[in-house]
């Protein structure tokens, strides 16, 4: 309140000059030969002042507004990896194994370093770093076979989470007091990190080993969407009835999956949570790295949740140019509707795009602002102009990254897309209420 007021003190203040200095020029006018001159000149220098002086109380009201700002927007979000002083004495004498990739680093004067780097020259004594899909240094492809190794830079032994094994078997976890999770989500049901939470807190719950997990923003947190899975379509893609939107950060689901019971046999894993600092749900939130390959920056990951369902069908989502996720196309979409062409190619993170050096037709969809919702409007669009309708869905493929067999049938039938999101809001609202009880951010 008191800041509001000042612009208000500014006003009155300069209104009470403009008094004060008419009543001059009045006197000026009653005791001035040139009465009639004066007069005009008094009338026209006086709008003239009024101009100004409502220009000058103007400006000052939008330099006091311009400070006045919500609070959580005037401090800077603190992950949970760069609260050190929280989890170095949890780590003290321990024997650490670390779950992690490219994305697990604190942030310094300098950018960041690596997590392991970190811990390393902190002396925690690590002694194994687990790896999930992509690998460690978040290289590999997607669905990408990723063998075990050694890191070339700590030569630390890696076990890959995303290769013959996707939970840690006993073997792995032999000689470990305590297991570090550190990895950057995105807040959809078949971005496989999540999966791999599930397994490494069920391993370590077999095993009777405490769990530390570094919490990090979700870009898409900001709100629930898409279609619930159906248990009988659980797959590494997919694990838990949740919506493929789901709103929450990694801490957030790591509570979930211990409260819901969703361990084998009804296990529950230890974990401390090093929440984020200074977040909300509503915190816009860039990610400074890719958390894969093949989301390159902040529009990507926008439209991931939209765009990720034509990785169930035969439409090239981007893969093999350097718009990933911005963008489809297939050389089978009809050419007239579809003007835009690209033509994917062997790159970075996509070694066999599809329609690998073929010409597509699509869409072109970097400038597309999509805040809050994901869409099906391009997933329609692209079977209803399909010239070979039989080549577009994977149906095995669409079904676990839907997580239901519906929605296929949905849109081959016609249904609209305000019709078919309309069958989805009573798995969204049922989830709602299971999710609040695991809220670690308002």
């Amino acid at each position: 309140m008191a800041i509001a007021a000042i612009p208000i003190f500014i006003i009155g203040a300069e209104i009470l000059l403009l008094y004060d200095l008419l009543l001059i020029m009045r006197l000026a006018i009653k005791y001035s030969k040139f009465n009639f001159i004066m007069r005009f000149n008094v009338f026209k220098n006086t709008v003239l002042l009024f101009v100004l002086v409502l220009i000058s109380c103007a400006s000052k009201v939008k330099k006091e507004n311009d400070f006045i700002k919500p609070e959580h927007e005037l401090k800077e979000v603190i992950v949970g990896a760069n609260q050190t002083e929280a989890y170095l004495p949890l780590l003290k004498g321990k024997s650490v194994g670390i779950v992690a990739n490219q994305t697990s680093v604190i942030f310094n004067d300098k950018g960041y370093t690596h997590l392991v780097d970190s811990l390393l020259s902190e002396g925690v004594v690590i002694k194994k770093v687990f790896s999930p899909e992509h690998g460690f240094r978040g290289k590999a492809d997607a669905g990408e076979h990723v063998e075990d190794g050694f890191d070339k830079k700590t030569n630390l032994p890696i076990v890959s989470l995303h290769g013959k094994n996707r939970k840690p078997k006993p073997e792995h976890l032999e000689g470990l007091d305590i297991v570090v999770f550190d990895i950057q989500d995105v807040g959809v049901r078949f971005y496989t990190y999540i999966s791999t939470l599930h397994n490494v807190m069920e391993a370590c719950a077999e095993a009777n080993i405490p769990m530390i997990i570094f919490d990090r923003p979700n870009p898409n947190g900001h709100y629930i969407d898409g279609p619930t899975l159906k248990i009988e379509n659980q797959s590494f893609l997919g694990m838990h009835t949740i919506p493929l939107v789901h709103g929450m950060t990694i801490g957030e689901y790591a509570k979930m999956i211990n409260g819901e019971n969703w361990l084998v046999d009804v296990l529950q894993c230890v974990i401390t949570v090093i929440p984020v600092k200074n977040y909300t749900h509503n915190t816009s939130y860039s990610l400074p790295i890719r958390p894969s390959p093949n989301l390159p920056n902040d529009k990507s990951i926008e439209l991931y949740p939209s765009l990720g369902l034509f990785e169930g069908t035969n439409i090239n989502a981007g893969r093999g140019t350097e718009f990933q996720f911005q963008r489809y196309g297939a050389p089978f979409l009809d050419k007239e509707t579809m003007s835009f062409t690209y033509t994917p190619i062997a790159n970075f993170g996509s070694k066999y795009p599809k329609h690998q050096n073929e010409l597509c037709y699509g869409e072109d969809l970097k400038n597309e602002n999509l805040y809050g919702e994901m869409t099906l409007k391009w997933v329609i669009k692209a079977y209803q102009n399909s010239t070979d309708k039989s080549k577009f869905f994977n149906t095995a493929n669409f079904t676990k990254h839907a997580g239901t067999d519906k929605l296929q049938q949905q849109i081959v039938n016609g249904l609209s897309e305000a019709e078919i999101k309309a069958t989805w809001q009573e798995g969204i609202e049922a989830f709602k209420k299971i999710r609040e009880k695991y809220l670690i951010y308002d």
